[in-house]
């Protein structure tokens, strides 16, 4: 995979930059995914926080409660509205990055569909990837 790597919003008016390799890259199914991306679905990767960089313009922030009821800090475009990321409150050394903000989503291979137990009955599940019913042990 490429490292470093870029992406960002619509139109062109937020900017990024992650210098390390995702720490995952998965498909959620949350109800918050659900209701950002207006799908059943949101292709999402984890990276460092310290490997994010922000190089053009600035989010705006939504504080939220997330699906596990904790607060998180959704950013996205003011400009165009695009989803750029979450900053889960529980988890300071992890952000979430949208996948479809890469620049080059290419190389992109999700390794696990996440909170399924709540995605609608109509969703698109990758039956060969690995399933679970809320995040995965690993991220929690």
């Amino acid at each position: 995979m490429p490292v470093p790597f870029e992406g960002g919003c619509l139109c062109g008016g937020v900017r990024y930059r992650v210098t390390e390799e995702p720490l995952g890259v998965v498909i959620c199914h949350c109800t918050n995914c659900q209701k950002q991306t207006a799908s059943d679905r949101s292709p999402v990767m984890w990276v460092k926080a310290d490997s994010l960089e922000f190089t053009k313009g600035e989010t705006k922030t939504l504080e939220v409660k997330g699906t596990t009821g904790n607060m998180q800090s959704r950013h996205f475009c003011g400009n165009c509205g695009s989803p750029i990321m979450t900053q889960p409150h529980a988890r300071p050394e992890i952000r979430t990055i949208k996948a479809g903000t890469i620049d080059d989503p290419s190389w992109l291979k999700p390794s696990a569909h996440i909170w399924v137990a709540s995605a609608p009955p109509y969703a698109l599940i990758d039956e060969e990837l690995p399933q679970h019913p809320w995040n995965p042990p690993s991220i929690g």
